[in-house]
């Protein structure tokens, strides 16, 4: 195809997928939407360096009369208007098929944080998608259990991967593909027909990015003569900035909008990096930074409360911890701690919340179900009660919570093992009974570069278990480990602090 350069090698059903017409459409996607995309992004850079030069961020003047419109968004279809349990997880195919057929009422099939992009997880998990679709998917184990969808499965939504990546694999005219309109083009093409392309935007910092998506979408639909607003799509809240712009994106989004969703672990991540600098800013461990913490709450009940005010969804987070079928303890331990968690949410007015395991269904579920009911959601619950501030979004301070070297070492050793199975192809990896993806990675190397800068622990200290924690995890024979120390120590233990580890680290893999 003219101007377009595939470099990945063949996968087992790449044909099925990278068809000369759906290359054709990326090269459209890309050609016409790029250039924006590369200003966005510059934007981000501006706005990084007015952070780091004391400037903390506020509601915008500027969209004042959005803010305090009646506007509300487009109702979503009837297969979206009960959330009430999502499931999350990578696009393989044996995930797939559990994760549709768990019982929750959606399943978000990941590009993104619970997927480690390499070609073939990339290429084959759009081939696992269109197979489910088709209801064609199956799949038969090693040890000769099958694997098929059941009669009513989970009705699917797709995470792409976000704007500030590329696909390395896909050159138009020379250029990489934006790794966005690659994932987003290629489920669309093909799955469109099926009337259900339904997606969630991670990574948004402003109303603009969310506009960018709005004229993919119109272009889109148009181009493959789809009824313009039959996308809809739930955009992830988890930068600290798109928390002061949640009705701006919203209201961008209005016609394909399915609503906003607490993306706690990236928010943390994004509060850390963007003040960075600021002297008087250091969050303690991350076990002691939880839904509860005041900034923390602030923030979910604003984004129900705005959700709501507009119409739109508001998702729940998700609880890291997960079951273990060996241990009855630490399972009990783990669904003590979910069920916490989802009832704190239903009671906040949440429509829904995620869960990483097909165990934690019936667990979330009990609790929504406890406070919906029949009701599909809880989208005529308004929260007068809530009134929040600017400062309140902005003020860390975690009451009775401390840095301690115990949290400083449990960081180093997440980021390393994530790291190191990451690099060798997988993207949500259980480790000591917490599902770890790229967002929690991002927060452990992003503390021990902030508590390293600020003095909190010596760099020394920081380096020593660093050493320590990587013979263990070698002994052990985690996989490219030598690779995860390198990356590490250029995230987390340099001058400079890398926006997101995923970007040196997606370099060297596969």
């Amino acid at each position: 195809m003219q101007g377009v350069e595939v470099r990945g090698p063949p996968t087992p059903r790449s044909r099925d997928v990278l068809t000369e017409d759906a290359l054709a459409f990326l090269a459209e996607l890309h050609r016409r939407f790029e250039p924006t995309r590369r200003a966005l992004l510059a934007r981000r850079v501006e706005r990084q360096k007015e952070f780091d030069a004391g400037k903390l961020p506020d509601f915008l003047p500027e969209t004042r009369e959005v803010r305090e419109g009646s506007w509300k968004v487009s109702a979503v279809p009837a297969d979206l208007q009960d959330r009430r349990v999502e499931i999350t997880g990578p696009t393989d195919r044996k995930m797939v098929i559990n994760a549709l057929n768990s019982g929750a009422r959606c399943f978000m099939a990941d590009f993104e944080d619970a997927n480690s992009p390499t070609w073939e997880n990339c290429v084959e998990g759009q081939a696992n998608l269109l197979a489910a679709n088709e209801r064609r998917i199956d799949f038969t184990s090693p040890e000769g259990k099958e694997y098929k969808l059941k009669e009513k499965p989970a009705t699917l939504l797709v995470r792409p991967r976000g704007w500030h990546l590329v696909e390395k694999h896909v050159l138009v005219d020379g250029q990489p593909i934006s790794a966005s309109l690659f994932d987003f083009g290629l489920y669309f093409y093909h799955n469109a027909r099926f009337g259900k392309p339904y997606f969630y935007l991670p990574k948004l910092e402003s109303h603009v990015e969310a506009r960018l998506w709005n004229d993919v979408f119109l272009f889109a639909q148009e181009r493959l003569r789809v009824p313009r607003g039959t996308i809809k799509a739930t955009v992830l809240v988890e930068t600290i900035v798109a928390a002061f712009e949640m009705d701006e994106i919203l209201y961008e989004l209005r016609e394909h909008s399915a609503g906003l969703n607490a993306g706690r672990w990236d928010y943390i991540f994004s509060a850390i990096k963007k003040f960075r600098n600021r002297g008087d800013f250091l969050l303690p461990d991350r076990a002691q930074v939880t839904m509860g913490v005041p900034f923390m709450r602030a923030y979910a009940e604003l984004l129900v409360k705005t959700c709501h005010k507009r119409g739109a969804h508001a998702m729940g987070g998700m609880s890291a911890f997960i079951p273990n079928r060996k241990d009855a303890a630490v399972t009990e331990a783990a669904l003590a701690k979910v069920r916490e968690d989802k009832m704190r949410e239903a009671s906040q007015g949440f429509d829904g919340t995620w869960v990483a395991h097909p165990d934690l269904v019936p667990v979330a579920m009990t609790e929504f179900d406890r406070v919906l009911g029949t009701k599909p959601n809880q989208l005529d619950r308004q929260r007068p009660d809530v009134d929040v501030s600017g400062k309140q979004l902005v003020d860390f301070v975690v009451p009775n919570a401390s840095a301690t070297e115990n949290g400083l070492r449990a960081n180093i050793d997440v980021a390393l093992q994530y790291l190191g199975h990451w690099l060798n192809g997988t993207g949500a990896v259980a480790i000591h009974n917490l599902m770890e993806d790229a967002a929690t990675a991002e927060i452990s190397r992003a503390q021990v570069w902030q508590w390293v800068r600020r003095g909190t622990f010596p760099r020394e200290r920081a380096e020593a278990i660093l050493e320590e924690e990587a013979a263990k995890l070698r002994a052990a024979g985690l996989p490219r480990i030598d690779d995860a120390v390198r990356i590490f120590r250029e995230v987390a233990l340099s001058e400079s602090f890398p926006d997101f580890l995923t970007l040196p680290a997606y370099e060297i893999l596969n």
